[in-house]
């Protein structure tokens, strides 16, 4: 995950700080939990990162960098950080799936930005190390932790020298090191020499050493000399008291120099650095002119005033596949939402939430149209500033019903993420806010089903379940109704009963067909695939060759991997193996690609029963190993699938009996341990 150090520096070399790297390498291992302390801008995320890179050796399990300044409430730090970890569908307790993930692991894992949510984060943190005796943590945060164990490395400003010392003197220290490397970016060619050498150290002695204020004033200097600069640092600047008589000393640098900056900006600029402050993940140059404009700001204008904080290193400028993407600092952020006038909150979030329930529904998944693949990516970058919009629509009944729309159409976006938990809770805040019984209240009912049947959570599932088939047969939420019925079908399999799963599959298909509804149509074509291979092979196929052509003919890849998927076991259970590999194999590939994992697992998982009935059992143990780790990961298991299940226990219990009770556990073992690129390597590569 992207921490703010990197947009701090924009990808700029890291200078200094060689004792911290020391102490930080020594206390990790003597200890088992290190918190880098400081203000804002002092460069604690940046140091974290560093502080990976000369210890991820230690750690034969990896290292979990989880950004936590993008999320706006503590009831998602759970989720929030298993899906960092790559822990999908962790089921109704997430915390107890990283528990179970974390706890016989020799990894680091690594909590970003954290003061917001401090008490919680101490309480999380607490619990994970006293379950997992390998496991060591690394937090950034303005205040520390409090928990048992904890040792505090306070990062300080960069040491500054006396501007009346030698300039060899001056030029070893890390803050004037640091300003010439900002000053070069600048200003091509230049380089501390005896002739400037005192003005520099002089200007880093102004700075105090803070690296975010050395980078907002190196930045002046594309329209400034070094004097003017000097100069214009010195004119006192009004510094908030309010912000001031609790803090630091070292606090007054940065909140100076920002101040400072600030004040240099055009009027324009400066509103919109207050506005961009609403967007955690950063914005594109379209979202930027549709929300931030108005009210003093043009939209036309908009990519000039961009251009000008990108000068002055208020905002950062990085690529994002074909397009730009502008981020700020989460301090410089911070600083701007101060700024939001109170005049401007209002008609800003209604523009906000209006823009990101647009970009929602724009970007639904559950579409049959060719850039189903960019829109899950889309929805992955701009998830941080949904929540932001959610959480104004659920804190504003008048806006809940919004906020509850916003959350339903997410609803595949949060089965693919596996982001069920933090699904659930949206739709949950949103449903006992909106009690009408009206459309967005049915629709919302059988997504929260929906993602509770996902989780194995049938006692929560079924009451919502039924609540949603009776409102969706009252007059005016008719289109409500195949997809409860769709539902309750999936529900009937998740509770054993396979004849009545299927009948309801095909009721709520024939509602869909009558409605000429092809994306209604295109999903129960894949549940009635997946859940009627067994039992009912001979339909199934029909329904996934339906499902396929459907999907290739409309150019949607995410629905013809899953159509693969689902035709494959098919194939499997009708005794076409080679069939059935094809597919299973191309699903394979293309999941393994974009992260899938719930897709890729379950190609694993059918691919170790291909390689078995060849006889190929150490193969076919390996492969079960494999998508062993990812279900694991996900918090499930091929047992809880209505179609894995009988496939799973006969591979299993066929590969043990040829190969010997040890031998199926070497290769078990081995299987577990390729990750998840070797893997896909591994099943694709054939016998």
């Amino acid at each position: 995950m992207k921490s703010d150090g990197g947009l701090l520096t924009g990808g700029a070399s890291f200078i200094g700080r060689r004792r911290e790297l020391s102490t930080a390498r020594k206390a990790l291992t003597q200890g088992r939990l290190l918190t880098l302390t400081g203000p804002g801008g002092v460069g604690k995320t940046h140091l974290a990162l560093r502080i990976v890179e000369h210890v991820q050796g230690m750690f034969r399990d990896g290292v979990g960098v989880v950004e936590l300044g993008t999320l706006e409430t503590g009831e998602l730090l759970e989720p929030a950080v298993a899906t960092a970890l790559g822990l999908h569908d962790t089921g109704p307790d997430p915390m107890n799936a990283l528990v179970d993930y974390v706890a016989g692991k020799r990894m680091l894992l690594v909590l970003d930005n954290c003061e917001h949510l401090c008490t919680i984060c101490g309480r999380f943190v607490d619990r994970l190390l006293r379950v997992a005796p390998r496991l060591r943590v690394l937090v950034t945060s303005r205040q520390t932790l409090g928990v048992y164990g904890e040792r505090v490395l306070p990062v300080r400003p960069l040491p500054v020298p006396d501007p009346a010392g030698p300039p060899g003197e001056i030029v070893r220290h890390d803050s004037v090191r640091l300003l010439e490397d900002r000053m070069a970016a600048v200003l091509p060619g230049f380089s501390l020499a005896a002739d400037n050498a005192h003005r520099v150290a002089r200007l880093a002695q102004r700075l105090e050493g803070v690296p975010l204020a050395i980078e907002l004033a190196a930045a002046r200097l594309r329209t400034m000399s070094l004097d003017e600069l000097l100069r214009e640092l010195d004119r006192p600047i009004d510094v908030l008291a309010a912000d001031i008589c609790a803090a630091l000393p070292r606090h007054h640098s940065v909140r100076a120099t920002t101040d400072w900056s600030y004040g240099l900006c055009s009027p324009g600029e400066q509103r919109l650095w207050a506005r961009l402050s609403m967007f955690p993940a950063g914005v594109d140059l379209d979202t930027a002119e549709s929300v931030c404009s108005g009210d003093g700001i043009d939209a036309a204008d908009v990519l000039d005033l961009l251009a000008g904080l990108v000068d002055k290193s208020v905002v950062c400028c990085e690529r994002r596949g074909s397009g730009l993407r502008y981020r700020m600092l989460e301090s410089l952020r911070a600083y701007g939402g101060e700024r939001l006038a109170p005049s401007d909150k209002d008609p800003l979030r209604g523009r906000y939430v209006d823009h990101y329930r647009d970009l929602v529904c724009d970007s639904r998944i559950d579409r049959l149209v060719p850039d189903q693949l960019e829109r899950y990516r889309r929805l992955r970058v701009e998830l941080p500033n949904v929540r932001v919009a959610l959480e104004a629509c659920l804190s504003r009944p008048p806006l809940a019903r919004v906020g509850l729309d916003i959350a339903s159409a997410l609803w595949c976006y949060w089965l693919l993420a596996g982001s069920l938990i933090e699904g659930r809770y949206w739709l949950e805040r949103g449903l006992d806010l909106v009690p009408e019984p009206g459309r967005t209240r049915a629709t919302a009912l059988w997504v929260d089903s929906t993602l509770a049947l996902r989780q194995g959570d049938l006692m929560r599932a079924l009451p919502r379940l039924e609540e949603c088939l009776d409102l969706a047969r009252r007059p005016g939420n008719e289109a409500v109704l195949p997809y409860a019925i769709r539902t309750a079908g999936v529900a009937a399999f998740s509770s054993g009963d396979h004849e009545r799963g299927l009948s309801l599959l095909r009721e709520s298909l024939a509602l869909h067909r009558a409605g000429e509804n092809l994306d209604g149509v295109m999903l129960n074509l894949y549940y009635a695939a997946a859940y009627g291979s067994v039992g009912h092979a001979g339909k199934a196929a029909e329904f996934g060759e339906e499902l396929l052509d459907l999907s290739e003919k409309h150019h949607a890849q995410i629905s013809r991997a899953y159509a693969q998927l689902a035709l494959g076991v098919v194939r499997w259970n009708l005794g076409d193996c080679r069939r059935a590999e094809a597919l299973v194999t191309s699903a394979a590939v293309f999941t393994g690609e974009v992260d899938d994992r719930w897709c890729l697992t379950q190609c694993l998982e059918v691919l170790a029963w291909i390689a078995g009935a060849r006889q190929d059992h150490r193969r076919a143990a390996g492969l079960m190993g494999a998508a062993h780790a990812l279900w694991q990961t996900m918090g499930a298991s091929p047992e809880r699938l209505w179609y894995h299940a009988a496939g799973h226990e006969r591979c299993r219990e066929q590969a043990r009996c040829a190969l010997g009770g040890r031998a199926f556990a070497t290769a078990f073992r081995q299987g577990t341990r390729l990750g998840q690129e070797r893997a896909v390597d591994y099943a694709v590569a054939g016998p």
